[in-house]
């Protein structure tokens, strides 16, 4: 079986992205991302490529490869827009070998299935062997030309709003419901402006990291 460790990519060529990415060690220390893992089955794989010679928009210039084929899969495969960004419980499945390609795990998602272990143990052959089953019609007739980036012109306000209500939520809501047993209604109105705007923050963030190389994110056209 190919490791990661044993793929080479030239350096000159791709920018590769491992868990030493700050992207990256968001997604494992960020506890409001254990949702997504867990229910939502969205992965992050542990090692990702980008076309450093390409002017492209940073969606269209991205890669997961696989270790165990060595295909270099554009990233547009698992979207949102295809329905195969989530219901990834055990990893990105490869189209092309049939094998999964290892991902990320998010630390408190890893706290939970650790003390779920001694149910899971039992459940998780049959589950994951059930998961492998259903995955290769999700990929059939996948067009990624057709994918749109979601941050694209206004897009932004949309799914920064849409991540700032998921975070409030999360870590106004549920997390001290859930730690400390009450909810303080100061702490709610609190919360709504500031994840309103840490949403904004964060989505016009991810329409200049998806913007051309020789474009900038301040043009809505």
């Amino acid at each position: 079986m190919t490791q990661f460790n044993k793929m080479e990519f030239s350096k000159d060529k791709w920018k590769i992205y491992t868990w030493k990415n700050w992207m990256m060690i968001h997604w494992i220390l960020n506890p409001g991302l254990a949702f997504n893992e867990l229910i939502l089955g969205q992965r992050v794989p542990k090692l990702s490529l980008v076309d450093k010679t390409s002017d492209k928009p940073l969606l269209e210039r991205s890669y997961v490869p696989c270790p165990h084929c060595d295909e270099i899969h554009d990233h547009r495969i698992w979207s949102n827009q295809k329905n195969t960004g989530f219901k990834n419980w055990f990893g990105l499945y490869c189209p092309n070998c049939g094998e999964i390609i290892p991902c990320l795990r998010n630390a408190l998602s890893a706290l939970l299935l650790l003390v779920l272990f001694p149910i899971g143990y039992f459940v998780k052959d049959r589950m994951k062997e059930s998961w492998l089953k259903k995955q290769p019609i999700r990929y059939e007739n996948i067009n990624i030309d057709n994918i749109q980036n979601p941050y694209e012109g206004t897009g932004w306000v949309k799914q920064g709003l849409i991540w700032g209500l998921f975070m409030f939520i999360i870590m106004a809501l549920a997390y001290p419901i859930a730690i400390y047993q009450t909810l303080e209604i100061k702490s709610v109105l609190i919360g709504i402006p500031l994840w309103a705007f840490g949403g904004l923050f964060w989505g016009y963030m991810m329409k200049t990291f998806y913007a051309p190389k020789n474009n900038t994110a301040t043009s809505d056209k």
